[in-house]
């Protein structure tokens, strides 16, 4: 019997079985939970026992996962679509030994572009500037923007703003604020040729220009291309680069993350990459047992494979992580987003999951009534911080712990119809209006959630979190036989786009358009 077909086995013999009937159990409270450094991770509150857990276990022996991981660590090209080493890990090796890469090791020039960074951000923090904008999509805006945003406590340099949508609303409601004169734009496009990218930094510049700014000395470009950032007029000096077994998602441990080693200065950016340093040697060593982006990846594995729940709520219980379920959105999507397996054959399972969800508690007040109540189960991935950055409120953290606490709790306990009548008839409620009244307040329960608890977010905690939830992904990949650092899902939408704009700037005709496309630009030509 495969471990697929145990597994699911083991699913239909779960039965009427419920996770308090489970945690009934005070031991299960310790033996289903994981901890890295200071790092917490819960997950008893899902309907994975010791057997379940033990044939997930051997599902990622038996997948390959640990020589996977080491091939990945040792710089083999484990991109294979595209034939490329897949060494993100490397921009956050700084305490490590050589890495190598068809036989150079590529520490060196690491270490050197991270101290060109560092030299340019001390430049620009104890410089004139006021505002930096950071003008990328993607792995070159989500990473930064939601790392500069979850650090808020720790800004120090100019503020730092983002733009990633090609929608003129997203540029001119940036640039419009600011001063031409004091401000710095990022251009981060490993190509150059990003066309959204690439068209918001032409305005920009244009906008420099008009307001008394010096494109030339005002222009730093994240690229690769030094062809095309000089012919746009970017300094060279202000030119930072990276390798092709980079990929955008996993991008913001280097040059991508100059936005947030300027808002933080360099030696807390360094604290972010050793938090990720310190993941990336839990992750090669911890036994799988015990390993934080193992266990995290089973669980998902086990709600989406083999429970079939398509979708996955990450409910960060810290406001100034609130871009997080956007971020970890493209990096699960856009890396396990597939539909064939490492030899190009149809995948026999579903693959990734639907991610999505929003800061607690606001979320309570918006979605939460869907998840405790509506006919789908949505596992949840609760985050938590045991203390916040304000001590002088420290009755709002007390009360934020409280509510993410109490959700999980009530995801797991639900409420029973006899409970639901007893809390009617204290209403005042009679008859059949009780039992309707009653039915409303029913909560099924037994609705999976983890929990991921650390001290306190600071640089070395975010760098811990993002990278976990990366290993995580690539940790599914494998089980799943996909290959995680490929996007070729977003290619045909680019092509297309190319193609129509022609067609929408009216050069074109739309003949040979499909019916529906040529009448939306008949509308738009006839509105526009």
């Amino acid at each position: 019997m495969s471990h697929w077909t145990k597994l699911s086995e083991l699913h239909k013999a779960t039965g009427n079985r419920t996770i308090a009937d489970l945690l009934a159990d005070p031991a299960r409270a310790g033996d289903f939970t994981a901890t890295a450094g200071d790092m917490y991770f819960d997950y008893s509150k899902t309907n994975i026992t010791a057997d379940i857990r033990e044939t997930l276990l051997a599902l990622a022996r038996d997948t390959n996962v640990e020589d996977r991981r080491d091939a990945m660590f040792a710089g083999a090209r484990i991109n294979e679509t595209e034939d490329r080493a897949v060494l993100h890990t490397a921009l956050r090796n700084l305490d490590g030994g050589p890495v190598m890469v068809d036989g150079v090791d590529v520490m060196p020039g690491v270490h050197q572009t991270l101290a060109d960074m560092r030299a340019f951000a001390e430049k620009v923090r104890d410089g004139a500037y006021t505002d930096v904008v950071n003008i990328g999509i993607g792995g070159s805006d989500l990473g930064p923007a939601m790392a500069v945003r979850a650090l808020a406590p720790y800004h120090d340099g100019p503020r730092c703003h983002f733009v990633s949508n090609v929608d003129g609303a997203d540029i001119s409601d940036t640039l419009r604020v600011l001063d031409a004169k004091t401000t710095l734009v990022i251009v981060a496009s490993k190509t150059f040729t990003t066309i959204e990218t690439m068209t918001n930094a032409r305005t920009a510049r244009a906008w420099m220009l008009d307001h008394g700014g010096d494109p030339s000395t005002q222009f730093a470009a994240l690229s690769t291309a030094e062809d095309k950032t000089t012919d746009f007029g970017i300094n060279r000096v202000q030119v930072f680069g990276f390798e092709d077994w980079v990929g955008g998602r996993y991008s913001v441990w280097g040059p991508i993350g100059l936005s947030l080693m300027i808002a933080i200065g360099p030696k807390a950016f360094d604290a972010f990459l050793r938090g990720a340093q310190d993941m990336d040697s839990h992750f090669r060593s911890a036994d799988l047992h015990e390993n934080l982006p193992v266990l995290l990846a089973l669980v998902g594995i086990w709600h989406n494979q083999i429970c079939n729940h398509a979708t996955r709520a990450v409910l960060p219980y810290d406001e100034r992580l609130g871009l997080l379920p956007n971020y970890l959105q493209q990096l699960e999507m856009e890396s396990n987003g597939k539909g064939v397996t490492r030899d190009g054959s149809d995948s026999p399972r579903n693959t990734g999951p639907v991610v999505w969800g929003a800061a607690g508690t606001n979320g309570q007040h918006a979605f939460y009534q869907l998840i405790h109540q509506g006919t789908r189960v949505i596992p949840c991935e609760f985050l938590l911080a045991a203390k916040g950055h304000e001590p002088d409120l420290a009755h709002h953290h007390q009360l934020l712990v409280a509510n993410c606490l109490a959700q999980s709790q009530a995801l797991m306990q639900g409420r029973s119809l006899d409970q639901a009548r007893k809390i009617a008839a204290d209403k005042g409620f009679t008859g059949e209006e009780l039992e309707k009244q009653a039915r409303h307040r029913v909560f099924t329960g037994n609705r999976p959630s983890t929990t991921l608890l650390y001290p306190e977010l600071d640089p070395f905690t975010l760098g811990q979190i993002i990278a976990l939830y990366e290993h995580r992904v690539f940790v599914e990949g494998v089980i799943l036989d996909i290959l995680s650092f490929d996007q070729w899902g977003v290619e045909l939408g680019k092509e297309l786009a190319t193609a129509l704009q022609p067609v929408i700037e009216g050069t074109e005709p739309t003949d040979g358009q499909d019916a529906s496309t040529a009448a939306l630009v008949n509308y738009i030509h006839r509105h526009g």
